[in-house]
């Protein structure tokens, strides 16, 4: 069993900046692909960045490249989610995931996630 508990989400103004946490726990953490989605009222869960074992391939939704930067310290079994620039198109429940079959590569599909945090709200006002 893998537990995932986020962290950092809030309430900030436009053009403001929150930093999330992913800390994990119950397995190898440092082996494992790492992604967060995101989802709004009434919409789908999207891809929102992901990160391979090694922290060497990123990936972003085109939506946030240039102002999120996803990140890894397998030390802390934490991965973590730098958002700059918010928008209130931003405003969401960010969840992070884990993918056991995929170490060197990153997928961007909710389903190829094995495990989910719980959750944490950012809440972006114009």
């Amino acid at each position: 069993q893998v537990q995932l508990v986020e962290s950092g989400g809030g309430l900030v103004q436009a053009g403001g900046s929150l930093r999330l946490s992913c800390a994990a726990s119950g397995r190898t953490f440092s082996t494992y692909g790492m992604g967060w989605f995101r989802q709004a009222p009434g919409k789908e869960r999207e891809f929102v960045a992901g990160i391979n074992w090694s922290g060497s391939r990123t990936s972003y939704a085109d939506s946030v490249k240039g102002r999120f930067t996803i990140s890894r310290d397998n030390a802390k079994n934490t991965v973590y989610l730098q958002m700059n620039s918010l928008k209130p198109a931003d405003m969401a429940v960010y969840y992070c995931a884990l993918d056991l079959n995929r170490y060197s590569i990153v997928t961007t599909t909710a389903g190829e996630y094995d495990y989910w945090g719980q959750g944490t709200q950012v809440t972006v006002s114009s």
